[in-house]
This record gives C-alpha cells, sequence and structure tokens, in this order.
C-alpha cells in the first residue's frame, strides 16, 4: 500500500509525520504547480471550485508516481467539501486508476472514533502506538502554526523580507525532520528568535485580518501567497484559520484544546445568527473581532461559487459599515492571475495607508 493525500498548506508536514509513525509507504504528491492545476481543471468539472481541482491533479501526480491509496477528509452539511472524496474517486475511476481511497470523517462527539480509524490504516501499530503518534504530530502542528504566525509579524516588520523568507521555509523543513518533542521545541524557539533579531525598518505598520474559506486560507498556491506579498507590503497579517484549529474543530470536535467558536459565533450573531456551511459565519464572527482589536483591514478570500462565502460577503457589507472597518473580497479559479490580484492588494493597502494617515491627523488635530 503507497498513501498519498492533498496539499493544503502545510498539512503535509504532520501527515507524512504520522504515516510515517503508522509504518506505512507514503507518496507525497509533488508540490502544486501549473502542471497540478491544468490536470485538475482538464478532469473535473467546470463549476466545481478551485480545492477540488487541486486535489484531482494532486491525485493524479502521485498515481502517475506509484501511489495506490489516498486519504481524504470528509465532511458534512452545505458546503461541497463534504462531497469532495466521492466526487473525486468518481473522477479517477472513470480515468481508469486502480486505487483505495480511505475517508477520514468526523467524529460526532467521541475522538476514539477518529482514533479507531486511524488504527484501522495503520494495521501493524497498536492502538497505544496510534495514540503517541497523533501526540507526537499534534505537537508539530502547534510547532508549524508558531512558526506561521511569527512569520507573519516580523516579515511586515523587517528590512530584510528575503531573509525572513528563508528563515520561515527553513525553520518548517527543520520541524518536519524532527524526531522528538524536544528537538521540534528546539527548532521552533531557534526559529522564532532568528526572526526577533531582523533588523527593522521604520515604516506604518498595518494589520490585516484574512478571512474566509479554509483552503484558499492556508494553500499559498491558490491565493498567490497573499500572506507573503502583504508581508513585503508591511502589513501583518492574521488569519481566521491556523492548521491547529482547523484540526481541533473539523476532526476533534473542540476536544483536544479549548476552542474559540462559540466566542466567534457570538461575535457574527448580530449580522449572521445561523450557520451556512463551511466558514461562511466564522468569517463574519472574525470580521467583527478584528474590527474590535482596531486592525486596519480584513480580506476575504475564498474559491468562485463558494456558497458559504457567498453569503458572508452578503453580510460583509453591514459589517464593515457598523463596525468602522475596510474590507475587500477576492475570489480565486483557475482563470485568476497573479497582476490583477496584486493591484488590487496594493490599492488595498494604499487606501488603508491613507485613511491610518488620516485618522491619526485627526486625533492630533491636524487638518
Amino acid at each position: 500500500m503507497l498513501i498519498t493525500f492533498p496539499h493544503m498548506g502545510n498539512v503535509h508536514i504532520p501527515i507524512k509525520t504520522l504515516l510515517k509513525k503508522l509504518e506505512l509507504d507514503i507518496v507525497a504528491p509533488p508540490p502544486i504547480t501549473q502542471r497540478t492545476l491544468e490536470l485538475g481543471v482538464k478532469h473535473s468539472p467546470e463549476f466545481a471550485c478551485l480545492p477540488l481541482k487541486i486535489n484531482i491533479g494532486n491525485f493524479i501526480e502521485a498515481m502517475d508516481k506509484g501511489a495506490d491509496t489516498i486519504i481524504m477528509a470528509g465532511g458534512w452539511g452545505p458546503c461541497r467539501f463534504g462531497y469532495y472524496a466521492q466526487v473525486e474517486r468518481d473522477i479517477l475511476k472513470d480515468l481508469g486508476y486502480d486505487f483505495q481511497m480511505i475517508i477520514l470523517e468526523a467524529p460526532d462527539s467521541n475522538v476514539n472514533q477518529l482514533l479507531n480509524q486511524v488504527k484501522a490504516i495503520g494495521e501493524r501499530v497498536t492502538l497505544w502506538e496510534v495514540m503517541k503518534a497523533v501526540k507526537f504530530v499534534w505537537h508539530q502542528i502547534n510547532a508549524v502554526d508558531t512558526i506561521e504566525k511569527a512569520f507573519e509579524f516580523h516579515l511586515a516588520r523587517t528590512s530584510e523580507k528575503e531573509t525572513a523568507e528563508h528563515l520561515y521555509k527553513t525553520g518548517l523543513e527543520s520541524i518536519s525532520n524532527c524526531l522528538s518533542r524536544k528537538e521540534i521545541d528546539t527548532v521552533c524557539r531557534q526559529t522564532v528568535e532568528k526572526f526577533t533579531k531582523l533588523p527593522r525598518h521604520e515604516q506604518p505598520i498595518l494589520k490585516i485580518g484574512l478571512v474566509g474559506e479554509v483552503y484558499t486560507i492556508l494553500e499559498p498556491v491558490c491565493n498567490f501567497n497573499i500572506v507573503s506579498y502583504l508581508g513585503h507590503l508591511n502589513a501583518e497579517v492574521s488569519r481566521s484559520i491556523y492548521l491547529a484549529d482547523w484540526i481541533n474543530d473539523h476532526l476533534f470536535k473542540g476536544l483536544i484544546k479549548k476552542s474559540n467558536r462559540r466566542r466567534i459565533y457570538d461575535l457574527a450573531s448580530p449580522y449572521l445568527n445561523y450557520w451556512v456551511g463551511g466558514h461562511g459565519r466564522e468569517t463574519i464572527g472574525y470580521t467583527v473581532g478584528f474590527a474590535r482589536q482596531s486592525f486596519d483591514g480584513v480580506i476575504q478570500i475564498g474559491p468562485l461559487t463558494c456558497m458559504p462565502e457567498i453569503v458572508a460577503q452578503s453580510v460583509l457589507n453591514l459589517v464593515s459599515e457598523e463596525e468602522q472597518i475596510p474590507c475587500m473580497t477576492l475570489y480565486f479559479d483557475e482563470h485568476s492571475g497573479a497582476a490583477g490580484v496584486y493591484t488590487r492588494l496594493e490599492a488595498f493597502t494604499d487606501m488603508l495607508n491613507r485613511k491610518k494617515k488620516a485618522d491619526l491627523m485627526r486625533r492630533q488635530g491636524r487638518p
């Protein structure tokens, strides 16, 4: 059995670690490229959203390298993610691929259900070994999030942007190769320390909240590396979704660590008081939260035709007006282009800088 999985941001780091600890052979899909997208677009329904198309490209490239088993997460509710695995399986079967698809469904409320699903994959290990592997991987996931957050904070403030990018990539590579929790802690601490020692510039810093659909937020290829690009524009990005939060809420139902979902729902409730699937309600709740934390602006991103984010977008104008925070929405599909996206980001940040300067002058009583 040669197992593969889809790319989604840095999720490949903990997935590869978990599968290795389960004594399984893996065929990681190659990094997402234009060819990956072209394969997915060619063999997917035109109306399918971008993440599904990229998944199809991932799986074709991995199976062409010998993979015969696919691991995919399940889902539920109005969002089409719940149908991804079934649709992808049918497409790949029609293309003539012979493979097995294992779908990890989120447990109703009992984490043992998920552990048993993982145990069924790792037949050569005991349940105790599965639990140890999951604990180690969870530690790794939190380290990845820590490095990502440090990168987002310091990239906006340093004058050596390329050095920050290099530190970020090197730190993640080191985390993926760690064999113990102590090693992970050491790498994480050293990487953050290196970020703090980078020289600073004296330019104004913007704080921008990034909200929207999970895949589009976590996968930089999907969003044209929006976090990095904004960092180069001296904008610190805080995301509504990080890997640990998504895994805790989606796969473990908030059982590993305390979830802030209830607080986010409370913030959203005056504007959107019901579940619309995906992360639509979280988009509204986090936007309200970012506004009340004095962020300069919010950018909503998602795949074109994403119903939960379309619903959220219809509410964002009211949120923007009531909470006094500028908001911009970007949708992505295979026709999106870097030049158009970057032009809009530059225009948005320029507007935020001018607004911030005008607000400061007004508070100082200057005309």
